[in-house]
């Protein structure tokens, strides 16, 4: 059968636009300092030397991105099983991605590209620390095309006989599987990343109090105000309202930042794929193949527990084999309904938890140790080098204590480690309950750890390698710990599952 990208072709005549900007957004990166100091120094510039000097920069850009445009080729070479791309101005360039390689299969969409209607679409193996294939300007249908070519590609290496092959190469059309309700977004955004909003904040608001410090050359409270106004009862009703607004705001900031990135997301069914596509101001559409998946998490806190509502994080090979921020896949707002169907389509039977490892009781103390004494050591020892402390330093150092004392206790109590025949499953979290699943054929590496002084009492760590990632379970039985680990191993040696 002939396809559509048997021969060169370039990217979407209109996508010129989007190489230039493209162009023109790296330069003035580069040259951001440079053009910071002509900004400084406006007034003092020819005007007419600078318009020219405009006009002539955009004509130069505007001719670079024409240049790449018309150097820019793609194809599917069917003999090697390979997709090639072409490009470069004076240097030329040639990319071969391997298809039976491609771990992922993005189609995006920013602001730009929906003026003009046009896609980018990357494709990401596990060779590299950068996406292999990209194509920044194509129409819609093309990538549809292009992406349901490289599947169809895939399936015809794995096929055994051709009447399989031609079975799956026409199950082209999306099946629909699931949708995230906008209900279920609302709860996700009032019920999530607590920790990252509040950090942004804080970053935000000493920011705010550095410039104006800065500006007005002193601090936004004075010294002999505080002393004079402020007391116990203050402190206490201070502190109230200022959790109540930090929450209020934290609330406000996740649900928008959810339901913008996550608006109207769509898993459908493709080939025995998972397709999977979102946002609402740049889009997202992603191909995730259930053999390539190595690590699938699955976390949920009380609150999310009450709404039933969940998020999953699917994690395929990284780029190098390292994980990279951002690379792992997020579905959030599934019910367990939907979370069991996933995990079906996964792993072809729902995880089950086996046999439970605990870590010894030592975990906490050393936790403790590292997040309570010590800083209370440092602080105790600035109370005392400082001869006018204020001790009403006392109660935040307290309500430290009591805070991360709780923290620490639930992460201790909620990490375990259980193992399966076919799965191992670690939990932990303190808040956000997190239970990470992995298959053991996909484990790449294994290392176990003991300190000398745990050998008496037999407790050591342990640290599964896979190419989405490691999860490491410390302090526990050491025993069990190297008989897993010997089942593993030999099971990793007698396997022969394809991850790549």
């Amino acid at each position: 059968m002939d396809s559509l990208f048997d021969k060169p072709q370039r990217q979407s005549a209109i996508g010129i636009l989007v190489l230039f900007f493209d162009t023109l957004y790296h330069y003035v990166k580069a040259f951001g300092p440079l053009l910071l100091i002509f900004a400084l120094k406006f007034k003092q510039i020819d005007k007419l030397y600078l318009i020219l000097s405009a006009l002539v920069l955009v004509l130069v850009i505007a001719l670079i991105a024409y240049l790449k445009y018309l150097n820019f080729t793609f194809y599917l070479d069917h003999q090697k099983n390979e997709f090639v791309i072409q490009e470069g101005i004076f240097n030329k360039t040639k990319t071969t991605v391997q298809l039976y390689k491609i771990q992922q299969v993005n189609i995006t969409q920013n602001l730009l590209q929906r003026a003009i209607n046009v896609y980018s679409i990357e494709v990401d193996t596990a060779g590299s620390n950068d996406k292999e294939g990209k194509i920044k300007a194509i129409s819609h249908d093309l990538a549809l095309e292009l992406k349901a070519a490289l599947l169809q590609n895939e399936s015809r290496l794995s096929a055994t006989d051709e009447s399989t092959s031609e079975a799956e190469i026409s199950e082209t059309k999306a099946q629909p599987f699931l949708k995230i309700s906008l209900l279920s977004l609302i709860k996700m955004g009032i019920t999530s990343n607590y920790v990252k909003s509040l950090s942004l904040m804080l970053i935000f608001i000493f920011t705010i109090l550095d410039y104006v410090e800065k500006v007005v050359g002193q601090g936004i409270y004075e010294e002999n105000a505080i002393e004079d106004y402020i007391n116990l009862e203050l402190i206490v009703q201070s502190i109230f309202v200022f959790i109540v607004i930090l929450i209020i705001v934290i609330v406000v900031i996740n649900l928008g930042r959810i339901l913008i990135k996550y608006y109207d997301y769509t898993v459908n069914k493709q080939q025995g794929s998972l397709l999977i596509s979102y946002g609402l101001i740049n889009t997202h559409s992603t191909i995730v193949k259930p053999e390539k998946v190595q690590i699938t998490s699955v976390s949920r806190n009380f609150f999310q527990k009450k709404l039933n509502v969940l998020e999953l994080k699917i994690k395929q090979a990284m780029q190098g084999g390292k994980e990279e921020k951002g690379s792992a896949i997020d579905i959030p707002g599934c019910n367990e309904v939907e979370k069991d169907a996933i995990l079906q389509l996964i792993f072809q039977r729902i995880p089950q938890k086996g046999v439970m490892l605990k870590p010894n009781f030592r975990k906490l103390g050393f936790a403790v140790f590292l997040t309570i004494i010590l800083p209370l050591l440092c602080y105790m020892r600035v109370r005392v080098l400082i001869v006018n402390f204020d001790f009403r330093y006392d109660y935040f150092a307290g309500i430290y204590v009591v805070f991360v004392g709780i923290v620490q206790y639930f992460k201790f109590r909620n990490s375990r480690l259980f193992v399966d025949d076919n799965f191992i499953i670690l939990q932990s979290g303190a808040w956000d309950i997190s239970n990470e699943i992995i298959e053991p054929n996909r484990i790449q590496a294994i290392t176990t750890s003991q300190l000398f002084w745990h050998k008496n009492i037999n407790i050591g760590s342990l640290t599964l390698h896979t190419a989405g990632g490691n999860i490491a379970f410390q302090l526990g039985d050491f025993e069990k710990i190297r008989q897993y680990v010997n089942l593993w191993l030999y099971e990793l040696e007698k396997s022969d599952s394809n991850w790549m």
